[in-house]
């Protein structure tokens, strides 16, 4: 089995190397890559890279991510979320491979206070979702046999990220301020790609697994709690800061003005893809400890 991966260097796509490696030759590309072209903006060459490789697999990790710098480069995301997803999905079509790709909770408007369901009404805040909405739209439009995986929160243990950026501010200040009002779940990026291993197993087998999924940790909480977690956390497990957790003050997302307006409701129902899948997703909690773990020993 060949395995085309888009987005190599993201934090999904560094997960997606590790889990994918048992399944078949992996082509890995990223922005930037020399020997077939792994940009996104490139949208002929992503053409030609696709038909030399001839996956039979192909795993979009890349997007634009930024969901305030989306505000101001509507087209640049465009064509990224949606112009190059609707290329990959078409050439998916023609080689008669499977397109894996990850989508977002900002395709909803954040409203109410239930789990979103695959069948729920869509309705995105900004360009950002909007964007990310006409790239599952063009998938399920090409015919191309599919899985795509919205997720919400997501975390690496590679490079920056909340909990990290949680706790050198609480080293550097007596205070912190974190918003409480908008709830969801951390998702690991090694939980993805994990899911993403054994979904595509099991599809090669049974095809009519394909389609729209939402794929996120169990539980839920706000930045507020996850803030209080992540240094209780570390406490206990020897690390002293300036900032005690009883000291992190809640505050509405209004106090954090951002040109690009986030859902307060990222809520995933995910019973669908447990019960197609067999799967049990873990708790929140247990992925963002693992990780903690392994950072705070270095």
């Amino acid at each position: 089995m060949k395995i085309l991966l888009l987005g190599k260097r993201g934090q999904v796509g560094w997960e997606l190397q590790r889990s994918l490696a048992s399944l078949g030759d992996i082509v890995a590309l990223r922005t930037g890559s020399k020997t077939h072209c792994g940009d996104l903006t490139n949208l002929r060459g992503l053409v030609d890279t696709v038909r030399r490789v001839k996956p039979d697999i192909i795993v979009n990790a890349a997007a634009h991510t930024s969901v305030d710098k989306a505000e101001s480069e509507a087209e640049l995301a465009q064509v990224i979320n949606a112009d190059a997803v609707a290329i990959l999905a078409r050439e998916a079509k023609l080689l008669g491979a499977w397109l894996i790709h990850y989508s977002t909770d900002y395709v909803f408007d954040g409203s109410g206070v239930n789990p979103w369901t695959e069948d729920d009404l869509t309705g995105p805040l900004g360009v950002y979702g909007d964007t990310k909405l006409a790239g599952e739209m063009a998938i399920k439009a090409s015919g191309c046999k599919h899985l795509i995986f919205r997720t919400s929160w997501v975390y690496g243990a590679r490079g920056n990220n909340f909990a990290k950026t949680m706790l050198r501010l609480a080293s550097e200040r007596e205070t912190l301020a974190v918003i409480d009002d908008q709830v969801g779940a951390p998702t690991g990026a090694d939980l993805l790609a994990d899911v993403t291993a054994h979904a595509i197993l099991m599809v090669q087998n049974k095809p009519e697994l394909g389609g729209l999924y939402h794929l996120a940790a169990s539980g839920e909480t706000t930045w507020y709690g996850y803030a209080h977690f992540v240094i209780d956390f570390a406490r206990k497990n020897g690390h002293e800061f300036r900032a005690l957790s009883e000291s992190i003050t809640p505050v509405p997302t209004s106090a954090y003005p951002t040109p690009a307006e986030r859902p307060k409701n990222s809520r995933l129902n995910t019973r669908k893809l447990e019960t197609n899948f067999g799967l049990t997703l873990p708790h929140w909690q247990a992925g963002v400890a693992r990780m903690l773990a392994e950072f705070l020993e270095k």
